[in-house]
């Protein structure tokens, strides 16, 4: 079964993404890959746009798909490593675990991240993953990762730099994940550098 499709037990989810205006190819890219009851989510915006940055995220994608079961330190380090030749990129990801109802989470450079909860009385109703400055592949930062509860219903939304960083805003967690890409997509995309939202609705039970 592909592993985007088995995810759909843990999570349901969707991508909307637009290349910059006058370019054929985008450099943000996207995995979603299921593995034992977890699941790899990651947003990689290779620098710039056109065919190199793209090159540069597909390096990228294809590292993490094909480890997912590594630590997210672990994948940024390898990442770092193939791509030290390339003009880098960027990256925030997730491993979602089914069996702690957690998020592992981090971020180098400019990948926006946010966990909202869909219980309206929570104590914290929306969760910020953690940026830290630098560029994948050039200067990678003192990395570390967060964990975090999720409970069924909660939403993860992934976003690069294309986005404007107030999309959250606008956010209805009654709507569909596809309805919710589309609107932020539509809404808050800059249109002066490739674009991608990704969000995934939890559906792996509650807090444990």
């Amino acid at each position: 079964m592909d592993p985007e499709s088995k995810a759909t037990d843990l999570i349901d989810w969707h991508v909307a993404a637009h290349p910059l205006n006058g370019q054929t190819v985008s450099g943000d890219l996207h995995v979603v890959k299921a593995f034992d009851q977890s699941a790899l989510l990651a947003v990689v915006d290779g620098v710039g746009h056109g065919e190199e940055a793209m090159a540069a995220a597909q390096t990228a994608v294809s590292i993490l798909e094909a480890h997912v079961h590594e630590s997210a330190i672990s994948l940024i380090k390898r990442c770092h490593e193939a791509l030290k030749q390339s003009r880098g990129v960027v990256m925030t990801l997730v491993s979602l675990s089914a069996v702690e109802h957690t998020v592992t989470w981090m971020g180098v450079g400019n990948v926006e991240g946010r966990l909202v909860r869909s219980e309206p009385d929570a104590s914290h109703p929306s969760e910020y993953v953690l940026l830290r400055g630098g560029l994948i592949g050039l200067h990678l930062p003192a990395l570390h990762a967060s964990v975090v509860p999720v409970a069924r219903g909660d939403l993860l939304v992934l976003a690069t730099d294309g986005i404007h960083a107030d999309f959250d805003q606008s956010i209805d967690i009654r709507e569909t994940p596809q309805s919710i890409a589309n609107a932020v997509l539509a809404q808050h995309c800059k249109g002066t550098d490739d674009a991608l939202v990704l969000v995934a609705r939890y559906l792996g039970g509650e807090h444990a």
